[in-house]
């Protein structure tokens, strides 16, 4: 299989085409990034001599690259999102501009090419909060931030281009990924980092939001078994069941760093800031899928990768 993978010099994508390049012998992986602040080539060092994998510096909402790419491909898996919520809170444009044009700019090349897959990387964001209870892939989307808002867009436009179009459209959502290659403006490698220097560790509130965390190998797994194997026009959540709160999240960091928790700082809460999420995971798990490391095994990887 001939890959496009869109947003693989991020931390989700790079890891993705890592994982592709070592399962697969015959498979061939273009990797197109924009090199944005969360993308760098650095992520794709091991790979980027590989002649299975070519690197395209390139925005997505280039229609005429994207063109010329896909014309290439068996398939297209569609990483590229901006997607800091507080960037979100602070400015949506360029969400909109990514998550939501560029989307649109990827299904309609697709759609003018014979694609046998388009797979389309979505979040738990969408489905907005919930207090009790697990989302499944049939619940209503309510996003409650402009980060989330925009992935639910292109949530919506994929699955319009499978129904008017016939598009070969499947679309993964996923839970809070954690581990290499991660930004270090994200929260685990930021905590990791700063209780290693000896800086606080800023806690929303009071540390009781809930997520759902799985280790970045794992999801990849999960993601390649949906491109293989999943239905056309089906959503597949990804969860791990490992739920924690942010509060217990911090310290297990400082714990594992060999720090007290006196580095822990409250901070003001984020604005419109989601209590919980937690996904229902039959469907990825009929196909065979189930986590392999747990929330301690993968933190542990992780704290060995940034501090390494």
């Amino acid at each position: 299989m001939r890959i496009l993978v869109t947003g693989g010099a991020g931390f989700i994508g790079s890891n993705f085409v890592y994982h592709v390049l070592n399962e697969h012998d015959d498979d061939q992986v273009v990797t197109l990034d924009a090199l944005t602040y969360a993308g760098s080539r650095d992520n794709l060092d091991g790979v980027l001599d590989d002649p299975r994998h070519t690197f395209v510096e390139g925005d997505i909402c280039d229609r005429k690259l994207v063109n010329e790419l896909i014309e290439d491909v068996d398939a297209v898996v569609n990483f590229a999102a901006e997607s800091h919520v507080d960037r979100s809170i602070a400015g949506a444009e360029p969400f909109v501009s990514t998550n939501v044009r560029g989307t649109q700019t990827l299904l309609d090349a697709a759609n003018d090419a014979n694609l046998d897959r388009f797979l389309q990387i979505s979040t738990d964001e969408v489905y907005g909060q919930i207090l009790d209870g697990k989302f499944s892939e049939d619940d209503r989307l309510d996003p409650r931030n402009p980060y989330a808002a925009t992935k639910a867009g292109a949530d919506l436009l994929a699955k319009s281009y499978r129904t008017t179009h016939d598009l070969p459209v499947v679309i993964t959502r996923t839970c809070n990924n954690y581990g290499p290659r991660q930004h270090p403006e994200k929260l685990i490698p930021k905590f990791i980092r700063n209780a290693a220097a000896g800086e606080t560790l800023p806690v929303y509130g009071d540390g009781s939001n809930v997520r759902e965390w799985i280790y970045v190998e794992d999801n990849c797994r999960a993601l390649d078994i949906v491109l293989r194997e999943g239905e056309i026009g089906e959503i597949y959540n990804i969860g791990s069941h490992a739920e924690k709160t942010n509060l217990e999240v911090t310290e297990a960091i400082l714990d594992m760093v060999g720090v007290d928790n006196e580095q822990i700082e409250f901070v003001d809460d984020r604005a419109g800031h989601d209590q919980r999420y937690a996904l229902k995971t039959e469907k990825i798990e009929a196909l065979g899928w189930e986590p392999k490391y747990t929330f301690e095994e993968g933190l542990e990887r992780t704290v060995e990768y940034n501090l390494g």
